[in-house]
């Protein structure tokens, strides 16, 4: 079996490992590149492989960094099956379409207003692309064997994580490639642990948090202390958030927090088509998180619900006390950049982000403390407070991936680690090796390796 890295390699984004045994080949996830520009170009040049040929797509879950580049594979001559939970598949019917729509919005608006350097400036793909590429969307049962090529089976394992996200265990050639994916927190306050480790050959796993801990204390006492005096001071908490996973455990601790009096009764505002669509989607999948019908009817009604782009201006006008919970969860685009851009600039306001900022996004530069920052092609002045929640991640820490590789009943050949930043990476690397002892790397971006 040859892996080929095409994405989440040395960064943590762009998820792609293309998986290939004699004739047979399938592509692992096919992620966008977010963050730094030399990534984000990387998006616009065509694959190393000719996607006509491949034989399937399996996708471990619906995050745009694993998902969002399936319909550029679809335009460049895709056209086989892509495997995935049945609730992954829910989730990016909404996802796909919003990500286009989204891009299609930018290109007009930067064609518009001038601010792109290309003349015309263009999405990187259109609804139209999308909807053709979710009729290439096959579910896949938790723990079902099945045969994707000639040679290879495949076989999806819950991860936690979010909604529907799944390991991949791959076989060919008598040889077990295990990919974990985006693996979940055992303590998720939504979702179930990650399954444990039933037999692997080779691991490839993601290291986002490989070089650090989450702290003990729950995130939602600090996420209350931050409400709380923005709305001493008269001043509105902008969340950029994640629409899957984030802006649902964000809703869960609004909701929890005013039941028991915690915080004010403040408007609560979820600014995010996708994000509502998704709220809605958990709600209906509720045996498959740890959410009791209460707290889940209750995460759907804490929030008033703004879907029209008419509704959203109208939030910019507002200047009282309240929460504004609005992607996307890296400021990369999306409604909350117009939040940003409006309440930035006034010290009474706090930018609050609750998850992992890539290198080079907005969210990764607002957190560097830099004075200005770039939105629509103006310099927006960055005089609110600006805060993290540290504790409020989808992603295994360093700890617990090593408690999840320790469930594996034996040792693999070789562990290769993806989908971290270099010192996560190489972090995490050195304690698989002085702990466990097991042959570990992380690969470059192209680098091909046997199994």
């Amino acid at each position: 079996m040859k892996l080929t890295f095409l994405g989440a390699a040395g960064c943590v984004t762009g998820s792609k490992t293309l998986v290939s045994h004699k004739n047979s080949t399938v592509l692992v996830d096919c992620g966008l590149f977010q963050g730094y520009k030399n990534l984000r170009l990387l998006n616009w040049i065509q694959f190393p492989f000719n996607p006509s040929t491949l034989d399937a797509v399996i996708l471990t879950h619906a995050h745009l960094d694993h998902s969002g580049a399936l319909p550029l594979l679809m335009k460049q001559g895709f056209r086989g099956p892509i495997y995935a939970s049945a609730s992954t598949i829910d989730l990016c019917e909404v996802m796909l379409l919003d990500s286009a729509h989204l891009q299609e919005e930018e290109a007009n608006y930067a064609n518009k207003h001038k601010t792109s350097r290309h003349t015309p400036a263009l999405p990187l793909y259109t609804i139209d692309d999308a909807r053709k590429t979710l009729r290439l969307f096959k579910p896949l049962a938790f723990d079902h064997l099945l045969t994707v090529a000639e040679g290879m089976t495949v076989k999806l394992r819950p991860a936690g994580h979010i909604l529907g996200a799944s390991s991949a265990e791959i076989t060919a050639g008598g040889k077990t490639t295990l990919f974990s994916g985006d693996i979940g927190r055992p303590d998720d306050k939504i979702m179930l642990p990650p399954a444990a480790i039933e037999h692997a050959d080779c691991l490839v796993v993601e290291s986002t948090y490989g070089d650090r801990n989450h702290p003990s204390t729950d995130p939602d006492i600090k996420f209350a202390e931050i409400i709380n005096r923005t709305a001493a001071r008269g001043g509105i908490v902008v969340v950029p958030a994640f629409a899957v996973g984030r802006a649902q455990e964000l809703l869960l601790a609004i909701y929890r927090m005013k039941k028991k009096q915690a915080i004010p009764d403040l408007p609560v505002f979820l600014n995010s088509p996708m994000a509502i669509n998704m709220t809605e989607i958990y709600q209906r999948h509720c045996a498959e998180h740890r959410l009791d019908k209460q707290d889940c009817a209750g995460m759907g009604t804490v929030a008033k619900m703004v879907r029209t782009m008419e509704d959203s201006i109208a939030l910019d006008s507002i200047r009282y006390p309240s929460i504004i919970i609005s992607a996307s969860g890296m400021a990369t685009g999306g409604r909350v950049l117009h939040h940003l851009k409006t309440l930035a600039p006034d010290h009474r306001n706090t930018i609050l982000f609750a998850g992992y900022q890539a290198g080079g996004t907005r969210g990764a530069r607002i957190l560097a403390r830099e004075k200005t920052i770039r939105i629509y092609g103006e310099e927006v002045e960055i005089n609110a407070e600006v805060a993290q929640l540290e504790g409020m991640s989808a992603h295994a820490d360093a700890q617990q991936i090593m408690d999840w590789l320790k469930t594996a009943p034996q040792a693999p050949q070789v562990v290769y680690l993806n989908h971290g930043e270099p010192a996560a990476a190489d972090m995490l690397r050195q304690r698989i090796d002085h702990e466990l002892g097991w042959p570990v790397m992380a690969p470059l971006l192209g680098q091909v390796l046997e199994v």
